[in-house]
């Protein structure tokens, strides 16, 4: 019997102890925010960074050292949400934020943690509104004047068209901001823009865009929108039998996953992106092979744009000093002070990144066309 009770507080004390040191491991580990849509219309993109970010966590921690603990808060793609969640996230001990995820909640949480002084690093808000006038508020993607402009750049080199027509959505400042600079950069390039159409976010019925498109002989469509609405011009131009070549940016990254999609449409289209889940790198082939095994889907460039928003903010955290006692002021100024640093470079799965004191990344554009229903690296 007294065997027994010396066993039993002696695992007591074990336990006590463990949990003393878990305890203490939690409040040592450097808390990042992780903010995006988790359900709702936008979910695909929000759920493929919350996923990258635990795939890139999962990694840091593995290899000892400072410990990451990420605190994710659905937003459901509403700014008023998402101020929601901010504050959720600071009230569990955030430092900082990777996210937000979407545009529109991305504005409204950057000028509220502008004013609190609260680092974010956003994976895929990619409007200029998200960076301007904020200090502390950096991006992962490109922004949408430089995707316009990098795909009619890119269009050009790879001689991918002679004639092109552009539909967008004019109710949106993420498409439109793209397709304003795709014109001015095509235009400098002398590429021919044949047909020029748009819609809104009401719009359903695509038949006269892509009528104008087909009946003014463009061999490629140029997409500045989301997924959503670039399946349903897919179908549309299946029903009329027109098959020019189509070209896409970020925001239809995801419609491979979309519910109820045949994916046979989007054989052959193509998409800037810096992300292509073939390469052949040993990082990037970790990455996928885990996060296949979490999902059950390959990751997309919005799962690897987390992951690299993780590893940068890691990256930058360990080069400042701070750690899981640094304030989220304090650790705001010394990030903003690392990632406007010219010494700061991150070797990402999206590319080798810098930044400026904008905000904005520098790294270079590759595309991917949709084949056998999977993203592959073009080299044409």
């Amino acid at each position: 019997m007294k065997f027994n009770k010396a066993i039993v507080a002696m695992i007591l004390a074990i336990v006590m102890v463990v949990g003393m040191a878990c305890a203490a491991m939690a409040e040592d580990a450097l808390k990042i925010g992780v903010i995006g849509p988790f359900t709702g219309a936008a979910a695909i993109y929000g759920n493929a960074c919350k996923f990258g970010a635990q795939v890139a966590a999962e990694q840091i921690n593995a290899q000892g050292g400072m410990q990451i603990e990420l605190l994710n808060e659905d937003d459901e793609h509403d700014a008023e949400k998402s101020i929601n969640a901010y504050n959720t996230v600071l009230d569990n001990g955030a430092q900082m934020i990777a996210g937000t995820t979407t545009t529109t909640p991305c504005i409204a949480v950057g000028a509220q943690a502008n004013e609190d002084r609260v680092f974010m690093l956003t994976p895929s808000a990619s409007a200029v509104d998200v960076i301007e006038g904020k200090d502390n508020v950096f991006q992962v993607c490109f922004t949408d004047p430089n995707q316009g402009k990098a795909s009619a750049a890119y269009i050009n080199e790879k001689g991918l068209a002679t004639k092109i027509a552009i539909i967008y959505n004019n109710a949106d400042a993420y498409s439109t901001g793209i397709y304003q600079t795709f014109v001015d950069e095509a235009t400098s390039l002398n590429m021919e823009i044949v047909s020029t159409t748009t819609f809104t976010d009401d719009t359903t019925d695509f038949s006269v865009q892509v009528s104008d498109a087909k009946d003014a002989g463009a061999d490629l469509v140029f997409l500045p929108i989301y997924y959503t609405p670039a399946s349903m011009i897919l179908q549309t131009a299946k029903s009329m039998d027109y098959a020019p070549v189509f070209f896409g940016v970020d925001g239809m990254d995801g419609i491979l996953t979309m519910e109820g999609f045949d994916t046979s449409l989007a054989e052959g289209v193509f998409m800037l992106t810096p992300f292509s889940a073939d390469a052949e790198d040993e990082a990037t082939k970790a990455f996928v092979a885990r996060y296949q095994e979490i999902t059950g889907e390959i990751p997309n460039q919005f799962a690897a744009d987390c992951y690299d928003a993780v590893y940068a903010l890691y990256t930058a955290s360990v080069n400042a000093g701070i750690d899981g006692s640094t304030s989220p002021e304090d650790a705001c100024e010394l990030l903003i002070a690392q990632f406007t640093s010219p010494d700061f470079q991150i070797k990402g799965l999206t590319g080798d990144m810098t930044w400026d004191a904008s905000g904005a990344v520098t790294k270079l554009p590759t595309a991917v066309v949709i084949k056998d229903g999977a993203y592959v690296g073009f080299n044409g």
